[in-house]
């Protein structure tokens, strides 16, 4: 179903976004499904990997975009990112997951991402 109330979609973008108790969650990078808690999560490299804040900005046509990450990564291949409430918590503060295009780093790099969560 199509939601057609443009302050219905304002309203669950608003939720989605202060989800994490704040307008602040943290994106993380995964190289394989996380399921519904997080699991596959990247780390180590040089500069080592960090899960990264980002901040809401204001929902337009029921659309919410955070403010974008740079994340640094060592070599392996990467196929989600995920939103946390915090930079260290455990599966309790997993909010969701995103199947992003499979990207290949040879050696240490870093992806750019910016949230958007949509309501149609």
């Amino acid at each position: 179903m199509t939601i057609a109330v443009n302050a219905t979609k304002t309203a669950l973008c608003n939720a989605y976004a202060g989800i994490a108790g704040s307008n602040v969650a943290y994106v993380s990078v995964h190289f394989a499904d996380p399921g519904s808690t997080g699991l596959n999560e990247a780390s180590g490299g040089t500069p080592a990997y960090a899960r990264q804040p980002t901040t809401w900005g204001a929902v337009t046509n029921g659309q919410v975009s955070g403010s974008q990450v740079v994340i640094n990564l060592p070599a392996n291949t990467y196929v989600y990112a995920g939103l946390w409430k915090s930079a260290t918590g455990g599966s309790a503060d997993f909010i969701d997951k995103v199947a992003i295009s499979s990207t290949t780093m040879g050696g240490q790099g870093q992806l750019l991402i910016t949230p958007t969560f949509t309501v149609s």
